[in-house]
């Protein structure tokens, strides 16, 4: 019986198995290309694009007032709501915005944190039920007691909203705020008593795509490959002001940002030091990164990379010119490094680790100072260790000042 059925079926027109197999491999190789093309394109273009609406990943249980008529919010735990230090929450759509102490248990309640309500910046808690939670406690310079000076800086992509706040023992001393990626100016005042205490001027500035200032031409960020174009503007802005000595204060992606404007500017040479939190110091190493928390394979990871850093790379995402990652590579480009660096970061941040950090300070002891903190996350080091991180600062401004009066 079986000699019969292939005696039957020989007439027909087959296809080899071998070429029958090579076709499903092409097949599902495109298939795997195509998937592997996707997830790389998705994780390069959110990378480089602004977020307009923040990911509410904040799940509130109750509010309540206790015996002494203070208000807490009970959230959820999780790695997020019982992350050390106080912090803003903001609701969904931006309805409200508060204040909150720092993370305790709820006795009884092991899936619940409790934050002490402090203070209330705008909108209502009722009815809020899930928010975003924000390293950057304050929402203007008053709300720590400082008075500070609306201005705008000519940018140039337009006119850029910041706030000056006048130092007292050295008001030619400037110290510019550059925030962070997907944060905006307010991300320096926790760095103002500090500031203030070394008795400089403060100027925290906006840029590009950060939701304050103008958008630029192509509406994505550069990581610190275009945006630095933003702090050379900020720097004229404070030489035409008066400033005498100006170091930049960068967080996160304004490290890297700041780094950029330092070096490729032709007003580097007015920078006196750079004075980084949390930064990105190496952008390979932290997409990487990224990737791998994110649970995404190394060759897409790459191939994200390749997106980002390629000119073939741009339709897919948005950018009007390729980001030069080798260029932010600071690790590699140690030996290039003019300025004196101060560098304070956890080794606990999960979102930009501290390894090239730790690096870039071994490569580079001459010019790299490094103050490590833990238990803090991603640029939380003020919220964390408020009376560390000021002290870091005051004493490494001080040693600036003296050598720039000495000079």
């Amino acid at each position: 019986m079986p000699r019969k059925i292939v005696d039957k079926l020989e007439p027909r027109k087959t296809v080899p198995a071998t070429i029958v197999g090579a076709g499903l491999g092409v097949a599902a190789g495109s298939l795997v290309a195509a998937s592997v093309s996707a997830l790389a394109g998705y994780f390069a273009r959110r990378v480089v694009t602004p977020e307009e609406r923040r990911a509410e990943n904040a799940v509130v249980k109750q509010i309540l007032t206790d015996d002494e008529g203070q208000l807490w919010m009970h959230l959820v735990r999780d790695a997020d709501t019982i992350e050390p230090g106080g912090c803003t929450f903001l609701a969904e759509f931006d309805a409200c915005a508060v204040r909150l102490s720092a993370p305790e248990d709820v006795p009884g309640k092991p899936k619940l944190v409790a934050r002490r309500i402090e203070q209330v910046y705008r909108g209502s808690l009722e009815g809020v039920k899930r928010g975003y939670l924000s390293g950057a406690m304050y929402e203007h310079p008053s709300d720590l007691g400082f008075d500070a000076e609306d201005v705008v800086i000519d940018l140039e992509v337009g006119e850029g909203p910041a706030w000056l706040v006048r130092g007292t023992l050295h008001p030619d001393v400037w110290v510019i705020g550059v925030h962070g990626r997907g944060a905006r100016r307010t991300e320096s005042i926790r760095a103002l008593p500090a500031l203030a205490q070394a008795g400089v001027t403060t100027l925290l500035m906006s840029y590009r795509n950060d939701g304050t200032a103008p958008t630029g031409p192509d509406g994505r960020y550069g990581l610190g490959d275009t945006e630095w174009l933003d702090v050379q503007s900020a720097v004229r802005f404070a030489q035409h002001h008066g400033a005498r000595q100006i170091i930049l204060l960068g967080w996160s992606m304004g490290g890297a940002i700041s780094l950029q404007m330092a070096d490729r500017s032709e007003l580097g040479g007015a920078i006196d030091a750079l004075m980084l939190v949390g930064p990105v110091i190496n952008w390979v190493d932290v997409l990487s990164h990224q990737a791998r928390a994110n649970k995404i394979p190394q060759s897409v990871g790459r191939f994200g990379q390749w997106l980002l850093s390629n000119k073939a790379g741009r339709w897919i995402t948005g950018q009007a010119a390729p980001v030069n990652l080798k260029r932010l590579n600071w690790v590699d480009r140690a030996s290039e490094l003019t300025h004196p660096i101060l560098l304070m970061h956890s080794r606990d941040d999960q979102f930009v680790p501290n390894g090239p950090s730790l690096k870039l300070a071994a490569l580079r002891p001459d010019l790299v100072s490094l103050k490590t903190f833990t238990k803090a996350g991603h640029t939380r080091e003020p919220n964390v260790h408020p009376q560390l991180f000021a002290q870091t600062i005051v004493d490494f401004l001080a040693d600036r000042i003296a050598r720039g009066s000495a000079s």
